[in-house]
């Protein structure tokens, strides 16, 4: 099984006490699958001084961009028709970090794929 791992831009609005960005900039943020690591979970890395790597639920991902899911430190939902939302709570407050629904998509369906291959030795 492969890991997975794509790029996307996001942009990010957050109360904490340091501001990661300027909100107004979409960001590069890392979608990362690892089957080996865990395979029922996926990670999303943020960039810069204050970066953070969060690790949750794949199927969480999968089913906030339906409809609203999630409880305590990760939620997702849908935002309109082709935005997303993934909101972290921390100790140093809340991140919103607003996605393009097609590559939360994308990267879901690149993570099935690879969680089907076969193994080889």
């Amino acid at each position: 099984m492969s890991v997975v791992e794509q790029y996307a831009r996001a942009h990010i609005v957050t109360d904490a006490a340091v501001p990661l960005v300027d909100e107004l900039e979409a960001i590069p943020v890392t979608l990362r699958y690892d089957p080996e690591r865990d395979p029922r979970s996926v990670r999303i890395a943020l960039p810069g001084a204050g970066a953070r790597e969060w690790t949750f639920d794949r199927k969480l991902l999968e089913e906030g961009l339906r409809a609203p899911a999630g409880s305590g430190d990760v939620r997702v939902w849908p935002c309109g028709r082709v935005q997303a939302v993934v909101e972290f709570h921390s100790p140093q407050g809340v991140l919103v970090v607003q996605f393009e629904r097609q590559a939360l998509l994308r990267f879901l369906r690149r993570t099935y794929m690879a969680a089907a291959e076969p193994v080889t030795h």
